[in-house]
């Protein structure tokens, strides 16, 4: 089980690499994904319990210096969002959906913990820069004032820095919108 989540985005993809290796070999952490983003971002999230997990982000932004663009630890991650980075499937009673679209991933991931901690939401999808420019965006549903206090939470979340792009909450949509999404 997943206590906690370190991330760092990188401005290059070589001190990203890099910061990923030394991010795993400073403590007890577990690589969740290293990989490049769009545009020509690196991203490395990692977990474990909160003290590995800070002194390995400390490791990693000292070794990214003036390349880190963002990062983050958060404590207690809510579980939903670690599975909604990836494919996923989409529940079989949906009464609205959210949208929360950022400029950036660490503000994605921010977003999405505090959307889930909100209200009775399921996450659908954490989608993380990758063939989007660089955005990224999130994904979840549940009943419409479900959604509308979890999208509230979500883009109101700490560690947002002002980074939103837009947010939407459509009640009852219709289920080939499902098919694009995913």
């Amino acid at each position: 089980m997943v206590d906690s989540i370190g991330f760092l985005e990188f401005s290059s993809i070589a001190k990203g690499i890099e910061a990923a290796d030394a991010v795993l070999k400073t403590a007890k952490v577990d690589l969740i994904f290293s990989y490049p983003t769009c545009p020509g971002k690196y991203s490395v999230m990692f977990s474990g319990d909160i003290a590995a997990v800070t002194s390995s982000l400390d490791e990693g932004l000292r070794i990214g210096d003036t390349f880190v663009i963002d990062s983050v630890v958060i404590p207690r991650i809510n579980p939903q969002v670690i599975n909604a980075i990836g494919p996923s499937d989409v529940p079989s009673d949906v009464n609205a959906i959210g949208v929360m679209e950022f400029f950036s991933i660490t503000a994605a991931i921010y977003a999405a913990d505090a959307a889930v901690k909100g209200a009775d939401v399921d996450l659908i999808e954490v989608r993380l820069g990758t063939g989007i420019g660089g955005k990224s965006f999130v994904v979840l549903t549940g009943d419409v004032a479900a959604v509308t206090e979890s999208v509230r939470c979500g883009v109101n979340a700490e560690g947002g820095n002002g980074l939103l792009v837009s947010s939407v909450v459509i009640p009852h949509p219709i289920p080939e919108l499902f098919e694009a999404l995913l």
